[in-house]
């Protein structure tokens, strides 16, 4: 939750709004972060989100995974790889057709068809499900796969802005892949009574302990095969779903409601949480689940980063220089945040019905 307050202040500067409006209209968006429910006592609508400071982390820390050819021109840049890393999610509630990149629904489909789907290319995909319903379920794997090539390109042509954007945006989705609640249909235990365990694992767990995390993964790899290894990432996040759902289903016996839940103030916002006692507990239990799949996510980000450059030629990136948004750019980022608050507008009213 503290992680999006920041977020407030920038919109207020932007927007010039009152700070009560960009509460309410950004309740979506807390609600991913907390437990909070909407006006109407149920879900929202709109998927949660990894947490914007494990984002951020993870982008940062795949930084140092790079051979010293591609790490001075990340490191000069680093601050744009990090606080873009959250852009992608930015974009969900203003640009058509996001929203699917950032998951699939692997229950959806028959191990078998699952096993044809990992091997098929997005043509083949269509061909064999149809493009409406494969967006219906996600489609983060392929994603992925496409974002390589785009990033590859980018390379080649040696484009400062279009290499450190799709960078960042790359990290985001391989991030997300890691995510097991990014795999399923019951993306926030909405099915199994379970509300708030997204924004509970991705968030509060990785906020709460990934300062005593482990983020030495060593040097970035060229991956041969990076639809292979998107398709892996996503089957091993979803091998580990029964955990994430069941152990918390368990620990929910233990606990009652005062002890699971309690209230905690952040710069004059009362957000209702998983208790610390229940955070420590269930964290315990996941035996360094969160880490696993926060230090997995930032190895794959340096590889595919890696392997990317490598394909493109090996470009010299020395020359480049740090890079600094124009006039223009600065307007266009308004303009997006500007379309994305009127979307979250949209959102919350939706919610209401």
């Amino acid at each position: 939750m503290k992680q999006i307050l920041p977020l407030f202040a920038r919109l207020i500067k932007i927007f010039n709004l009152p700070r009560s409006v960009l509460i309410i209209s950004l309740w979506p968006i807390i609600c991913s972060f907390s437990l909070i429910e909407n006006s109407s006592g149920s879900p929202l609508r709109e998927r949660p989100l990894w947490g914007f400071f494990a984002h951020k982390k993870i982008n940062r820390l795949a930084v140092f995974t790079l051979p010293a050819e591609m790490f001075g021109f990340y490191k000069k840049n680093i601050e744009y790889i990090t606080e873009n890393a959250i852009r992608a999610d930015e974009r969900r509630y203003s640009v058509k057709g996001e929203a699917p990149k950032h998951f699939i629904d692997l229950d959806n489909y028959a191990d078998s068809i699952r096993k044809q789907l990992a091997k098929s290319t997005w043509k083949d995909a269509v061909d064999k499900i149809g493009e409406d319903s494969l967006y219906a379920h996600g489609i983060v794997p392929w994603h992925i796969n496409s974002m390589k090539y785009q990033l590859t390109e980018a390379f080649r042509k040696r484009d400062v802005k279009r290499i450190l954007s799709l960078s960042a945006d790359i990290g985001h989705y391989i991030a997300d892949a890691h995510v097991p609640l990014h795999t399923t249909k019951n993306y926030n235990g909405q099915l199994s009574d379970q509300v708030g365990i997204h924004g509970f694992w991705e968030s509060r767990l990785p906020e709460t302990f990934a300062e005593n995390y482990n983020f030495f993964v060593g040097q970035a790899a060229y991956e041969e095969y990076p639809q292979k290894r998107a398709w892996q990432t996503v089957m091993n996040a979803n091998a580990a779903l029964d955990s994430v759902l069941s152990f918390e289903k368990e620990l929910s016996t233990q606990f009652s409601e005062d002890k699971k839940f309690s209230f905690e103030e952040v710069n004059g916002l009362t957000v209702r949480v998983y208790s610390k006692e229940f955070t420590n507990k269930y964290h315990q239990m996941l035996k360094s689940q969160v880490e696993r799949q926060m230090r997995a996510s930032v190895k794959m980000i340096g590889d595919f980063w890696f392997t990317c450059w490598v394909d493109a030629g090996q470009p010299d990136l020395l020359p480049l220089k740090k890079y600094e948004p124009t006039k223009e750019e600065d307007e266009e980022e308004k303009t997006e945040k500007a379309n994305w608050l009127r979307r979250i507008f949209e959102v919350r009213k939706e919610s209401d019905n």
